[in-house]
């Protein structure tokens, strides 16, 4: 064990630590928002307070071990463990474990009212489905893990970059990703194209054309129970937490059944409120469609009385070029339509530009600079062009379980937190 001086008023100590409660005290510092070195400081403040050590933790296997604790805290704390006639490597262990024991996980959080993301554009092949699985599965990776996460940084250079440079900034520097724990949410994902697209590439089946079916239950034709449809997707990745309501592909009829329905903008919400219960998040894989399947999906995801703005509502998927800018127009035409209509309010959660790849050249970067500049909706997701979600497709696995590491997963992740 050795001790030196820092220029912040802390000492460095460098002892020994067991693997796993290392990997413990990582993961309930993260969950907490606190730093390492100041949890280690009030479990050794903690255990130093105590008339006697606590229960011996196994420390076989301890290696390397450095943190910062303020000046006299470490001689303190060696006068202690020699007085109890304990080892500094059993001492250091049992004070962490106080302070893991003293400082449990806090629950998940979990809002009042179902939160409901609508992916959409009225463009095909921008990559809405892969976005709307990509969030449903960051949301729902396990709180108690940590996962690579892309901070702010490239999203905050697209906000700033034209008062700095004039330039988007969008480099993937390593240096950019934290680990941090899943959000632990309960997710159900809706593929909601006739299509088919989302069923398929997380390895499920889609439902028979003569059988039971979402469009089914808009239409008021439900022959059972929804929940009876819904499958879990990779229980041993997110532990039973994500779920997906298959497609069909009577969806195609949709919206000639809907136009005999009554009150057809609201068929979504009376189909899937039984759900909703069961879930924290709902995400809509939306087709692209001008019809009145998007009417509903957009009546869904508007915000209720009972709900803050931005909690739920549309999240956009363009790409950097000029045919999803006219999709665009179209689909927030669309919106405002319904908004003025029926008097609703329908947030934007933002723009993800898809497939990023700047090696396009100048169509990609200033169609890019475009969508920053429309400023509300904000853009809060650049996911990159790479193999991966190709890959994970062709595998039918989901991209986190897949390749939790990739640059892809990563940024999904931060993703999720941008419009959580």
């Amino acid at each position: 064990m050795s001790m030196s001086a820092t220029s912040n008023d802390r000492a460095k100590v460098v002892s020994k630590l067991p693997g796993w409660l290392r990997q413990n005290l990582k993961i309930r510092t993260a969950q907490l928002g606190i730093e390492i070195q100041t949890a280690v400081e009030q479990g050794i403040a903690a255990w130093c307070d105590l008339a006697s050590a606590t229960t011996s933790v196994d420390t076989g296997g301890a290696d390397s071990f450095s943190t910062f604790l303020p000046p006299g805290q470490w001689e303190e704390f060696r006068g202690i463990t020699e007085n109890r006639r304990v080892s500094l490597i059993q001492g250091l262990a049992q004070s962490v474990q106080l302070w893991l024991d003293t400082n449990p996980s806090p629950d998940v959080q979990r809002s009042e009212v179902t939160r409901r993301v609508i992916v959409c554009n009225q463009k095909g092949g921008v990559g809405k489905t892969a976005i709307t699985a990509g969030v449903g599965e960051a949301l729902s990776e396990d709180p108690h893990r940590l996962f690579p996460v892309r901070v702010a940084k490239a999203l905050t250079a697209i906000r700033d970059s034209e008062h700095q440079t004039g330039t988007v900034e969008t480099d993937n520097d390593p240096l950019d990703v934290e680990k941090l724990p899943g959000h632990g949410l309960r997710v159900l994902l809706v593929d909601f194209d006739p299509q088919c697209h989302l069923t398929n590439q997380l390895g499920a089946a889609s439902l028979a054309m003569h059988g039971d079916s979402l469009t089914n239950h808009m239409a008021g034709e439900a022959k059972g129970e929804l929940r009876d449809l819904i499958v879990s997707v990779d229980e041993e990745h997110f532990g039973g937490r994500l779920h997906l309501l298959p497609a069909c592909h009577d969806a195609f009829l949709l919206d000639v059944r809907l136009s005999a329905v009554r009150a057809r903008e609201s068929a979504l919400e009376r189909a899937l409120l039984p759900l909703e219960a069961d879930y924290d998040v709902i995400i809509i894989d939306c087709p692209p469609s001008l019809g009145l399947s998007m009417d509903a999906a957009a009546y869904y995801g508007r915000r209720r009385e009972d709900e803050g703005p931005g909690q739920s509502g549309a999240l956009i998927v363009v790409q950097a070029e000029d045919s999803s800018a006219d999709a665009y127009d179209l689909l927030t035409n669309q919106i405002e339509d319904l908004r003025n209509d029926l008097a609703l309010d329908i947030d934007y959660l933002g723009i993800v530009v898809n497939l990023y790849d700047s090696r396009r050249g100048y169509i990609a970067t200033s169609s890019l600079q475009g969508w920053v500049d429309i400023k509300d909706p904000k853009v809060v997701g650049l996911i990159n062009d790479l193999k991966e979600q190709k890959e994970a497709v062709r595998m039918k696995q989901p991209l986190l379980s897949y390749a939790p590491s990739s640059q892809q997963a990563v940024a999904m992740r931060a993703l999720a937190r941008e419009i959580s």
